[in-house]
């Protein structure tokens, strides 16, 4: 296994027009790849945002055109490309996935994570359903990346501890974070989560992230996409505005922090007894 791994973060704008979105996206890879990563790493939503309505008839199918232009474009490049998210159409399925797909260098699907935890919550004036578009995931996914085990997750994810513990477990050393957060709570939460989960796990948390106002509702969303060490330091941040931020990880920084405090190895499962909470 390598002990760096070269990461670029895409921050953009996401607009109700496809092919603005995508064409906007693959300039910003384009951009990424002059500093030759090992991975870039693109938004939650980066395809779309619109209507309840207007994601169902937006929806892609997993070799549908957006995702076959950057399988394309990850092997013209010769680098990884996880691909944000995308509302993805399953056959058989009446909800929607809610999808980000890891694509190789060779321009192959190598794995796909279904978000897990569906935002439905009250922001502000506003309540989101999430669940009414996407049919939750049931996979927690560590795929790898140059010999990297590397841990998915998505935006709200972010909120359930549990999921990052286990990503560790399964020995992921850096996890993706793509998102859509919301300014109203990114102000407060989006930096302090991030850093929570780099520290509890000794993993570095990488979060490309939307910025600026959305459709339908003309809401912002926080952007300034991070990257967190595992000691919990930013180590990279993009300003607001669309953009990109190629950092290199570190992964004896991992090991280093792991060895000198040691928590992961001083877990109690045998006291932590799940079965006694009144789910």
């Amino acid at each position: 296994m390598t002990n760096r791994l070269k990461v670029s973060m895409v921050q953009m704008q996401v607009t109700n027009d496809v092919d603005v979105n995508v064409e906007k996206a693959i300039e910003l890879i384009k951009d990424a790849a002059r500093s030759n990563p090992d991975v870039i790493v693109l938004p939650e939503n980066f395809h779309f945002m619109g209507t309840k309505k207007e994601f169902f008839e937006k929806a892609e199918t997993i070799d549908g055109p957006t995702i076959t232009k950057l399988r394309e474009v990850a092997r013209a490049l010769g680098t990884y490309i996880i691909a944000g998210t995308i509302k993805r159409r399953v056959n058989n399925e009446e909800k929607l996935r809610n999808s980000c797909c890891v694509i190789n260098s060779d321009g192959e699907i190598q794995d796909v994570y279904d978000k897990i935890h569906t935002f439905n919550a009250q922001v502000g004036d506003r309540t989101y359903a999430g669940s009414q578009v996407e049919e939750a995931g049931d996979r927690i996914v560590v795929t790898n990346i140059k010999g990297v085990p590397v841990g998915l997750s998505v935006c709200f994810d972010i909120r359930f501890p549990e999921m990052f513990r286990i990503l560790a477990l399964k020995g992921a050393k850096v996890i993706f974070v793509p998102a859509i957060f919301m300014l109203h709570t990114g102000k407060d939460h989006w930096e302090t989560l991030l850093r929570a989960r780099a520290i509890e796990n000794q993993v570095y948390m990488v979060a490309p992230a939307t910025h600026g106002k959305f459709p339908p509702h003309e809401e912002w969303s926080y952007g300034r996409s991070m990257a967190i060490d595992p000691w919990g330091l930013m180590i990279a941040q993009i300003s607001d505005k669309d953009g990109v931020v190629t950092v290199e990880l570190d992964l004896d920084l991992v090991e280093d922090v792991r060895k000198r405090v040691p928590t992961l190895s001083q877990r109690r499962p045998d006291v932590y007894n799940w079965t006694e909470i009144d789910h």
